[in-house]
């Protein structure tokens, strides 16, 4: 492998050094949950659950952090406005590549749902087995839109900006590379939903009844628009935008059980060293 299976590290993609984690049986011995953090996340924003879904699945589990976010190399700013779609299919293969995965079941909350599927969508990956969207957005919605406004008045003027100093090396690198996107007028009319008319692999989407972030239209366009492969959906009550977060053992069991219907080898209750 180009980059060792150990559980931290960096790794280099489309130019820019990405911080890494990871756990379980490396690419060779198991199939690899890719994790894609959200537009604020990073490596260590997954919390637990990398070790809950490693232990499992038996899967092996690599999370990393795109460019602008935890301690990977600066994004440059603006962010363009189709940022996504060039994660999808310019940065993600170069990541990919680089572990050396050979059976994946990519792994996406909000932009990392979205990143997932337009890669999923997009690209003939015979690597990529099945695609997990939490909280996916693939259209913009007003309540969705006045909500990131209220992010940035929380980071200009309370403590967001502090909060994500704890996670991200440049919070305002991350902050507004992801915020000043969204809240572009040009924004507003941004839909990548076509690209789900072209995943050939099995889905399993997952949201909360309550997100504030985007109404369940998001899943609704994932069941109606994904014709050439199997669709299951999680909908959770008394759930937010982090489902993997607030209902995580439910979450956990929902992505286990959509492994084991994929039919990947898997090593059983696999011991984390």
């Amino acid at each position: 492998m180009s980059a060792p299976w150990v559980k931290e590290g960096t790794l280099s993609a489309n130019g820019k050094t990405l911080e890494y984690v990871c756990l379980g049986p490396p690419p060779g011995e198991a199939p690899t949950l890719v994790l894609l953090h959200e537009g604020l996340g990073c490596t260590r924003l997954w919390r637990n659950a990398p070790t809950a879904l490693a232990k499992a699945t038996g899967y092996g589990v690599f999370a990393y952090s795109r460019a602008g976010y935890g301690q990977s190399d600066l994004a440059e700013l603006p962010r363009p406005l189709d940022y996504m779609t060039r994660e999808a299919v310019d940065v993600l293969p170069a990541v990919l590549d680089a572990i050396d995965v050979q059976r994946a079941v990519l792994v996406g909350h909000s932009d990392g749902a979205t990143i997932a599927a337009i890669h999923a969508g997009s690209i003939v990956d015979p690597v990529v087995q099945g695609v997990v969207l939490i909280a996916p957005h693939f259209f913009t919605e007003t309540a969705g839109l006045a909500q990131i406004a209220k992010a940035r008045d929380a980071f200009d003027t309370k403590d967001l900006r502090a909060r994500l100093g704890k996670y991200h090396r440049d919070p305002d690198n991350a902050f507004r590379g992801w915020n000043d996107a969204w809240l572009d007028p040009d924004f507003e009319s941004w839909n990548v939903a076509a690209n789900l008319n072209d995943i050939r692999v099995p889905v399993l989407a997952i949201q909360g009844r309550q997100d504030p972030y985007g109404t369940l239209a998001q899943l609704d366009a994932v069941t109606h628009r994904v014709h050439h492969a199997s669709v299951s959906t999680l909908i959770l009550n008394e759930c937010q935008h982090a489902p993997h977060l607030e209902h995580g053992p439910a979450v956990t069991v929902a992505i286990a059980a959509f492994c084991k219907h994929l039919g990947l080898h898997q090593v059983e209750d696999q011991t984390l060293n």
